[in-house]
Parts: C-alpha cells; sequence; structure tokens
C-alpha cells in the first residue's frame, strides 16, 4: 500500500503564483555574466571557482547580477544582499574569524525553531546584511518535491530574501540564507497557508526527521521509512516546534543496513530497517553468479574487467562474522550469527534477499564533535516491529527523552549522557534488557558484572558455613 500523507495535500501550480516572468528570470546574458564584477574585491572568493568542481562564488555571481537587473519594486529586501555577504566572507578570509554574530531572539509567533538569527558585525561596511537571517524548510519525507512547488518557492524567496539557498542541510531541511525580521512573518504566512509547507527544527529541541527513499523506489527498505518519518514528524509537532530538550535531538531513518541517510553516525535516534529471521537464498541465482551468468552488484562496478566473479574472495572471505561457507556448490549460512551487514545481498541481489520478519533495529547516541569528540551509535534496541500507528516506537522514544530531560546537562547531547552514567546504568533506567548484540566482539569480553539480585544468595555469606566447605 503506499504512503499517503494524513492530511489533504494542496496542489501547487506555479502559473497561479508565480511572481517573476520569464523575462525576469532570464534577465542577463552569458557575456555580461562573464563580465561581471560586484562591487567588492573577493581575491580568495575568486580563487574558489578555478578547478574542476561547482563553486558557490559562481552561483552567488549569478544571483548577484540577476538582483542588479531587477526592478526596485521586484524585491522586497535590499539588491546587493549577495555582493555584501560576499564582501563579508572576504573579510573574514583575510582576518581568519567569522563576522556573523549568531543568535539573538527572532522567530515566527508561536514558534521557538525553525529561524536562525544572524547578524553582521560589520554594519555599516555592510548595511544590507545588517540582518541576514536563514529560515529552514521541513523538507518532505525522502525529499520528494515537484516543480511547480519549487519554483513557486524559489520565486516567493527571491522577493522576501536573498535568493540564496542550500538544498539540503545535513539534517534535512531545505535551508533558506539570508532575510530580514521584518520579512519572517509573511514568510511563514506564505510557506504554512499558501504552500502547505511547515518550517524546521533548531535550537534545543526535535530537528526535522529524515528518512531515506524508502518504499517509495528501494526493493531494499525493510520498514516504510517515509510512513515512520511522517508519523513521528506530526506527532512530535511540540518538540520540533518548542524547544525543551537540553540540546538538539535527530531522529533519521534508514530502511536497510546500507544506510543512505547515514542514520548510525548522524542521529542521535537511529531507524535501520533489519529482519530476523533467515535470509532467503536462491541456489540456482548462486551458481549463476558462480558461472558468470549474472553481473555480481547488480551492474555497479560495470566499465572495467575485474575478471571472473570470485564467491570465496567477494562474499565468503568479506563476511565480517565468518558465517558463510560455499561447499559443494551449495551457498551456506549460520543466520543466528550474521550481524545483518547486507554485503552478500548487495553482491548477489538475484540469489540473496533479506528475511520476510521485518522491523528496525534502534540506535542511540550518534553526534558530531561539540562537548565530546564525534561518536557512533550504540544498538539499544535489536529489533522492534514498525507498524502503524508506532505506539511501541513512541513508548520507547518517550522513554529515552524522559530520562534525558532528568538528566541531561545543557549542550549534553543524548550520547554524551549516556557515556557520563555508562551503558549498563542506562539501559536499566530506561528498561531496556542488556543482549549481546550491544557489544562489538561479545566473546572477546571477560568482564560481567553481576547485580545482587541475580546472584543466589545476594553478597550475604556465611563465614561458618564457608568454612565448612572450605579449608583453610
Amino acid at each position: 500500500m503506499p504512503f499517503e500523507p494524513k492530511e489533504p495535500q494542496k496542489e501547487i501550480k506555479y502559473s497561479e503564483m508565480r511572481i517573476y516572468t520569464d523575462e525576469e528570470l532570464n534577465n542577463y546574458t552569458e557575456e555580461e555574466l562573464k563580465n561581471f564584477k560586484i562591487k567588492h574585491d573577493i581575491p580568495d572568493l575568486e580563487e574558489l571557482e578555478k578547478g574542476p568542481w561547482p563553486s558557490f562564488v559562481s552561483d552567488a555571481k549569478q544571483g548577484a547580477l540577476h538582483r542588479r537587473k531587477l526592478a526596485d519594486d521586484r524585491m522586497l529586501i535590499d539588491r546587493d544582499v549577495i555582493e555584501d555577504m560576499l564582501g563579508q566572507l572576504q573579510v573574514s578570509f583575510d582576518e581568519g574569524e567569522t563576522h556573523w554574530k549568531h543568535g539573538g531572539i527572532v522567530g515566527v509567533f508561536g514558534y521557538g525553531g525553525g529561524v536562525i538569527g544572524r547578524y553582521s558585525d560589520l554594519p555599516e561596511k555592510y548595511p544590507s546584511i545588517a540582518h541576514f537571517h536563514t529560515i529552514r524548510v521541513n523538507q518532505p519525507a525522502s525529499k520528494f518535491y515537484n516543480t511547480d512547488f519549487l519554483r513557486t518557492v524559489c520565486d516567493m524567496w527571491e522577493y522576501r530574501g536573498s535568493g540564496l539557498m542550500n538544498l539540503h542541510g545535513s539534517t534535512g531541511d531545505m535551508v533558506l540564507l539570508g532575510t530580514t525580521t521584518e520579512q519572517l512573518e509573511p514568510i511563514f504566512f506564505e510557506l504554512t497557508h499558501e504552500l502547505g509547507q511547515d518550517i524546521g527544527g533548531s535550537g534545543s529541541n526535535l530537528r526535522t526527521p529524515s528518512c531515506c527513499i524508502g518504499k517509495a523506489r528501494c526493493e531494499y527498505a525493510l520498514y516504510d521509512t517515509q510512513a515512520l518519518c511522517y508519523e513521528l514528524t506530526q506527532y512530535y509537532q511540540d518538540e520540533l516546534h518548542r524547544p525543551a530538550f537540553p540540546y538538539k535531538f535527530k531522529f533519521k531513518f534508514d530502511g536497510c543496513p546500507n544506510g543512505c541517510v547515514a542514520s548510525i553516525a548522524r542521529s542521535d535516534m537511529s531507524f535501520i530497517g533489519t529482519w530476523r529471521d533467515d535470509i532467503r537464498i536462491d541456489q540456482e541465482a548462486v551458481k549463476a553468479y558462480v558461472a558468470g551468468e549474472y553481473v555480481p552488484n547488480a551492474g555497479a562496478h560495470a566499465g572495467r574487467d575485474w575478471g571472473k566473479f570470485d564467491i570465496q574472495k567477494e562474499v565468503i572471505d568479506l563476511c565480517p562474522s565468518k558465517c558463510m561457507a560455499y561447499e559443494d556448490g551449495e551457498l551456506k549460512i549460520d543466520n543466528k550469527e550474521c550481524v545483518r551487514c547486507m554485503h552478500c545481498i548487495n553482491v548477489m541481489p538475484r540469489a540473496l534477499k533479506p528475511g520476510k520478519d521485518t522491523g528496525v533495529s534502534i540506535l542511540l547516541g550518534a553526534k558530531a564533535p561539540i562537548l565530546e569528540g564525534a561518536q557512533m551509535a550504540t544498538l539499544i534496541v535489536p529489533f522492534m516491529k514498525a507498524e502503524p500507528p508506532y505506539d511501541n516506537i513512541k513508548e520507547f522514544i518517550e522513554k529515552v527523552w524522559e530520562f534525558w530531560m532528568e538528566e541531561g546537562k545543557n549542550r549534553e547531547r543524548l550520547g554524551e549522557l549516556m557515556q557520563r552514567f555508562g551503558l549498563p546504568k542506562f539501559l536499566e533506567i530506561i528498561g531496556v534488557p542488556p543482549a549481546p548484540h550491544m557489544v562489538k566482539t561479545p566473546r572477546e569480553n571477560p568482564y560481567i558484572f553481576w547485580k545482587e539480585e541475580d546472584v543466589p544468595g545476594g553478597w550475604s555469606r556465611d563465614i561458618k558455613d564457608y568454612r565448612a566447605r572450605h579449608k583453610r
């Protein structure tokens, strides 16, 4: 069954909502762009235009030239905003420090996040960027847009902002870069009422949830990433828009262990699709791969002669848990030892498929370096079903939040809280039993810490009874 949003979706028609004519959108020639110089000297930035790679400086110059040629009544903020931004950036290159004053109390009515206040500390020299606020726009699940929506947003942002955008930020979000305080409420109204699009998260709140392409286009998706991402975004609106956490908190949803949104490295709570039954094997297809009838890796490595496919070298020897063997023309898998890395399935997709009993693994605590260094997520729930209305997942989320909000220090991410308390105590508090899956190499760890209630008789011992059995 295809994913369908709960709310009715407004159909956006660019022809009815556009602000600029085609002539205004294409108001300069290639020759004019080639000869264009902004009003500030930016020698270091112009170095970034050299070489084979795309350059944000070249893109910004196009926007600056476009704004210079628009009529005054076709923009609601200063036409020089991009040129002044580049000029200030050159000063930052010269002096080795930023000239943005980050923060400030700025936003839209009723929301505590979604707008990042930014002010220049050189307003006399660069007056058009005295205010240069950023707005984060909540992206749709899997970042599916149509061109009518994108063109309408671009027109609106050119009219009320700088026209500069990032698609997308590392957490998600369509990032609108640079507008004035006076334009925030009109932009917010147009996004929510005219375009049916909310703003995203910022500050110490739930950040905009982000998911992979999921079952929309991927055969490996083991749960509906779009549906779960959408449900949690809608369900936790208060947490997303009204900061109440010790620090930021991120959900990311990977449909399978291939991890196309890298949730294991970039989210406080990572949902990774998995299975708990056996890998499905088509032995005839395995033989076809070995015989060279099927191209390994679904042809992803075409364009070079890699030689004959070697199942031992390319699959068996690369299994991280050594749970596979190819004997007498038959592939064998010890499924209880499989760590669900997906490598064998990726190499031989016609022969191997994930099991049918699917759900999610939940990992906690990944983050970039702020107070402590960067860290990867820790597996906490090896398997949980992920089916609407997702009450089991919501219950788990709220147990984790309750502990973090009670014990977390200011600007302490969940992963740092877990480090401070230690994994055994953390598991005890959130009510999750320890499991070998949580330890990278459990058979190499000789240390077992018992609790008194787990030991027959507890810690108390009668010395006379002991001596009756153990003489000096």
